[in-house]
């Protein structure tokens, strides 16, 4: 799919416009997430899915809102708008922005968790990427069960890049896109989620880093983990 649909220049606020200019590259559009406060839709706040706008605006994003805004950004300097879409069997699914660099796939992400952010683009294919979340994505009940690569231009005329408004539609789509499923031994899941679970009750409220192959992870906001 190669439609040019990105929004003209104008589209743009001054204060949008100055921040995809500065936002030139996927690890610069990966910093601004790791220092920008995750949503985590308190009460008595309702759930959220804001356009980049509504990022930009309210100075903050979880999963999903960070992959469209960073398609958004990205888009205006030549990368194609595409998400990589994850399914758990807790339904607590993921959702990152990927790209292509010298033939080699990367990811941009935020989450509450470290080793769902993003990777540095050195993966032969999206299937490898998806592969690297796998270990990380192990907690107390979460274990991937498939992935699918999106191009948000399916959505055609919906305004999910600018809208004043919640974007559900966005969701919607991406839970009724099949998925890939990625099978991994159940012998082994069940050591991550012992090692985990031991983690969490040694350290209570902090995150594991002990996976392997974390050179191939993006930069990490900020801990404690």
């Amino acid at each position: 799919m190669d439609v040019d649909s990105r929004p003209a220049p104008s589209a743009f606020t001054p204060r949008e416009r100055r921040l995809i200019a500065r936002l030139r590259t996927p690890s610069l559009v990966q910093r601004y997430f790791n220092d920008l406060p995750y949503n985590t839709e308190p009460p008595p706040g309702r759930a959220t899915l804001r356009s980049f706008r509504g990022v930009v605006r309210h100075h903050t994003a979880h999963c999903l809102e960070a992959a469209l805004a960073a398609a958004v950004v990205l888009e205006q300097h030549g990368y194609p708008p595409l998400v990589l879409s994850f399914e758990s069997i807790d339904e607590l699914d993921h959702v990152v922005f990927v790209y292509r660099h010298r033939g080699r796939w990367g990811a941009i992400a935020r989450s509450r968790d470290p080793g769902l952010h993003g990777r540095k683009p050195v993966f032969a294919t999206p299937r490898a990427l998806a592969l690297s979340y796998v270990d990380p994505y192990v907690d107390f009940t979460g274990r991937i069960t498939g992935y699918a690569v999106v191009d948000l231009r399916v959505m055609g005329a919906y305004d999910w890049r600018l809208s004043e408004k919640n974007v559900w539609a966005v969701e919607r789509m991406l839970l009724e896109t099949p998925h890939r499923p990625i099978r991994s031994s159940d012998l082994r899941i069940e050591r991550l989620r012992r090692k985990y679970c031991a983690f969490r009750s040694a350290h209570g409220e902090r995150k594991p880093l002990f996976y392997k192959r974390r050179d191939r992870w993006s930069e990490l906001p900020e801990g404690p983990w």
